[in-house]
């Protein structure tokens, strides 16, 4: 009897050991509540944020918002080139883009067209001196004001960056107007953009976080890699995407 005891309670041991090493190794099986921070780990941690710096001027990812000027203010992109696309104003400073913004670009315009879509590039580069009086226009016209709401301060502008363009119909119907987004120009950018790199920088809907009015013609190379997260994730902005601080009023 006493022997028949005695291994009753080493098979309980035993099983018991082996339920507690099972245990240790699948938590999961004693709640449904354990996997659910793995997962949502892997979920936000599997998209790498620090690939590209988002205050380097230099970086595809750089944020130039009211609270955060490209340093320094007066930064040169040093690869800036005409893209092989329509053009707006041929010649013109503002005809030019950094070589990764034109290499897309030229390959969205192309896809663009076989969808029987013609676009052209409204206004690329911006540099300090052009912004300062751009940005003065819209002060003596508007006032200051209504100006922050419409351009960039210079120093803070996104078209200084080389990243930044204006795109229209070739036809030039709705011209960097709001209506640009109800063309066929302007919803084909809107649906498509994301694939050639891009994203429309400014949507409706985030003007306290962008600080601007809504520009449906204002699209931003951030390339593919971050163009499809944002798209997958259904971010609209990059302060959102980033955490970085934004809002209408600057620092």
């Amino acid at each position: 009897m006493r022997k028949f005891i005695f291994v009753l309670v080493l098979c309980v041991v035993v099983v018991g050991a082996a339920y507690t090493v099972r245990q240790h190794a699948h938590p999961a099986a004693t709640s449904t509540h354990s996997n659910t921070p793995v997962m949502a780990a892997k979920n936000t941690d599997g998209f790498n944020k620090q690939a590209y710096s988002t205050t380097d001027p230099t970086s595809i990812w750089v944020i130039a918002n009211k609270q955060h000027a490209l340093h320094p203010k007066d930064y040169v992109p040093k690869d800036l080139v005409i893209p092989d696309v329509p053009l707006r104003v041929p010649g013109n400073e503002s005809m030019q883009v950094r070589q990764v913004t034109a290499t897309a670009m030229e390959e969205m315009f192309a896809g663009a067209k076989k969808d029987g879509i013609e676009l052209m590039l409204s206004s690329g580069y911006r540099s300090y001196t052009y912004q300062v009086n751009l940005y003065n226009g819209y002060v003596a016209a508007q006032g200051q004001a209504t100006a922050d709401t419409q351009s960039a301060r210079p120093g803070y502008s996104e078209h200084q960056t080389g990243l930044a363009a204006d795109v229209e119909p070739v036809s030039k119907n709705c011209e960097v107007e709001s209506c640009f987004g109800d063309t066929p120009e302007g919803k084909w950018v809107a649906a498509n953009a994301y694939k050639y790199g891009f994203i429309v920088r400014y949507p409706t809907g985030d003007e306290a976080v962008t600080g601007y009015e809504p520009e449906p013609w204002h699209i931003r190379y951030i390339g593919t890699t971050l163009s499809n997260e944002l798209h997958r994730t259904h971010t609209a902005t990059l302060e959102q995407f980033f955490s970085v601080k934004g809002g209408t009023v600057y620092n």
